[in-house]
């Protein structure tokens, strides 16, 4: 495990989180989110510690301002977090702009024990040595410590107002280089749409989105680094081949509009045991009638349909997932494990990497399990998404080595502790850039 002092390499995690939930219902649900949050810290014990958030802020950022900052103070103060002694917090608050808002939030916290840690300047193309609490907001188009875009709007002409796009920085940690990207991509507007044709045009639209991604930290601007791409990438299973294989034996009937002709409903009954419904269709219904489908053995038997990374194998690679579809869950507090009827669950929210920060990854000789990859707050509400996480051990020496390091010869040498549980409250208040 993490905390056991003669463990090789540096403990990290990473963890995405779509919360837009948190702050429409911030009383009945930040609380139990950021309890189970703080557990799977306290449980791996991260010197480095990334939180990539979609949606921070919700639905109308201007009214969840003071929910925003109450949850951003809590995450830098909280006695769980009191060991964090460096902290980097890059919040998106420019909802006024349809050209600029992404609504994501990228948090990064530093062990008081990591003494091998520096942050990439992309204006000086150097690494900066990460000292204090910092929070930068507002436009961080002007901060150099990142890169961030919105899709453009012809990526997704149907959605006028979408804030999807993504924000980047790098990192050197253990004299090895790598970046993390917080990236949102688009949802699918239609279930109707969705279950026309396979793949579904969202699927493609997701697919031109991420290319585009992956070209932008690869290309000729800055020295090539291992990458870790984790977010809500709104992946879906294949909507035509999951109805058909849940609705094998079943007779479709079609709902037109009386004034459009348009579809606005499909109904699949069983040909028997009385034409029982199994599966309503609308834009924004999914209503299968046995839900246990998507939980049993973790949905697993639904892998098959998961599609949309494949296109991207050569570049991207994922762990084995053995958690249950992240989305979509009901947001009601007193459900922790049902789904909400409008859309077929689906692992939106993903860790993927490139094939050199795989490498990056110490594997266990032993039968001690040293990574793991999973969600948060099974049996608790945590919104409609429930977090991912990936834990692991970066292995002593590997990647690529940084280049043009601000400070002093050896600044960057492997030292470090292990973390210990928290005791005391943290220190003073971060410094706030906007």
């Amino acid at each position: 495990m993490a905390g056991k002092a003669a463990a090789p390499g540096t403990a990290v995690l990473l963890v995405t989180a779509n919360v837009g939930s948190l702050f429409d219902d911030p009383e009945n649900l930040q609380k139990n989110w950021l309890r189970e949050f703080y557990q799977v810290v306290h449980a791996h014990r991260p010197h480095f510690l990334a939180l990539h958030c979609q949606e921070f802020g919700g639905k109308n950022y201007e009214a969840s301002m003071s929910h925003v900052d109450k949850f951003v103070r809590e995450l830098l103060s909280s006695d769980a977090m009191t060991e964090y002694s460096r902290a980097r917090v890059y919040l998106d608050e420019d909802y006024k702009s349809q050209e600029h808002f992404t609504a994501l939030g990228s948090f990064y916290f530093l062990h008081e024990s990591l003494k091998n840690i520096s942050q990439f300047d992309f204006k000086a193309k150097k690494y900066k040595k990460v000292t204090g609490k910092e929070i930068y907001s507002d436009t961080l188009e002007s901060t150099p410590m990142l890169e961030k875009e919105k899709f453009p709007q012809d990526y997704f002409p149907e959605c006028k107002w979408s804030r999807k796009g993504f924000i980047r920085t790098r990192w050197c940690l253990a004299d090895c280089a790598f970046d993390l990207v917080n990236i949102h991509l688009f949802h699918d507007a239609s279930n109707l749409v969705a279950w026309e044709t396979s793949p579904s045009v969202y699927s493609g639209i997701r697919h031109k989105a991420l290319g585009y991604v992956l070209d932008r930290i690869i290309d000729q601007r800055f020295e090539k680094a291992s990458y870790f791409v984790f977010g809500d990438f709104n992946f879906r299973l294949d909507s035509k081949s999951v109805v058909e294989t849940l609705c094998t034996k079943a007779t479709m009937q079609t709902v037109r509009a009386a004034d459009t002709n348009e579809v606005v409903k499909l109904i699949f009954r069983e040909s028997d045991n009385d034409r029982k419904v199994m599966l309503q269709l609308e834009k924004k219904l999914f209503d299968y009638f046995n839900q246990e489908v998507f939980r049993d053995d973790n949905g697993t038997a639904l892998l098959e349909f998961d599609k949309e990374l494949s296109v991207f194998k050569d570049r991207l690679y994922e762990l084995d997932i053995s958690f249950p579809p992240s989305y979509p869950y009901s947001e009601d507090s007193s459900q922790g494990r049902q789904y909400m009827n409008t859309r077929c669950p689906a692992w939106c929210d993903r860790v993927l990497m490139s094939p050199s920060a795989k490498e990056l990854i110490l594997r266990s000789e032993s039968e001690e399990k040293v990574v793991t990859y999973d969600h948060i707050g099974p049996s608790v509400c945590m919104g409609d998404h429930k977090p991912v996480f990936l834990a692991f051990r970066m292995a002593p020496g590997a990647g690529k080595r940084c280049q043009r390091h601000e400070g002093t010869p050896g600044e960057t040498s492997l030292q470090h502790e292990e973390p210990r549980p928290p005791t005391a409250a943290s220190t003073g208040p971060p410094a706030r850039h906007r």
